[in-house]
């Protein structure tokens, strides 16, 4: 039990970490790493409620997505790709929004307990944070790969929460599908502009 506890702990600080990385990172690279990273912490998370088969497709449909997103970027226009260092006040902007969705997500997590008593405090924490930090990355861009990797991050906040609710084998895949097609849709969106020239 106690080993199960501590990969749960270690979960919510490998989504933690990932989630504020992606948020910061400058270079497109390093952050679809941190997104292919931050879907084991949400294998982990969502293995609380499924079977570890079923959580297991969450992170394989996680990685499809990620490995859709480098391809479209490696074959889209060169000026998606630019991986121009953010300036410091952007850094410290992002940063401060990270640690102020920190402290309103520990807020919340200590007053859910009505509302979410089938999941435990770490669980709930670390699937809060992550819908909170897609959502501060949702508002900080118009970049088609960043707002795909906002969705994504806002996604599997939510199927953490609703991983305690719903066990079907369908709902699953069709979760599945919906990264996957989020996916697509931001893989169209990178590389549309080389379709038109060509």
């Amino acid at each position: 039990m106690m080993e199960i506890e501590s990969l749960v702990l270690g979960a919510v600080i490998l989504v933690s970490l990932t989630s504020v990385f992606v948020l910061l990172s400058g270079d497109w690279r390093f952050s679809m790493g941190a997104l292919a990273i931050q879907y084991i912490g949400v294998f982990l998370l969502v293995s609380t409620s499924w079977t570890l088969e079923m959580a297991v497709v969450k992170m394989v449909a996680g990685w499809m997505a990620v490995a859709i997103l480098v391809i479209a970027m490696s074959s889209g226009p060169d000026h998606w790709r630019e991986t121009g260092q953010l300036n410091r006040s952007a850094m410290v902007f992002k940063l401060m929004g990270a640690v102020i969705l920190a402290f309103m997500t520990t807020s919340l997590v200590q007053n859910s307990e009505s509302w979410l008593s089938s999941l435990t405090l770490p669980v709930r924490w670390g699937s809060i944070l992550l819908a909170s930090m897609g959502l501060l990355q949702l508002s900080l861009t118009s970049h088609p790969l960043r707002v795909v990797m906002g969705l994504l991050t806002v996604l599997s906040g939510y199927e953490i929460i609703y991983a305690s609710v719903e066990t079907s084998v369908l709902v699953t895949g069709l979760l599945a599908g919906v990264n996957l097609g989020l996916a697509l849709a931001g893989a169209y969106l990178l590389v549309a502009p080389v379709m038109e020239a060509g």
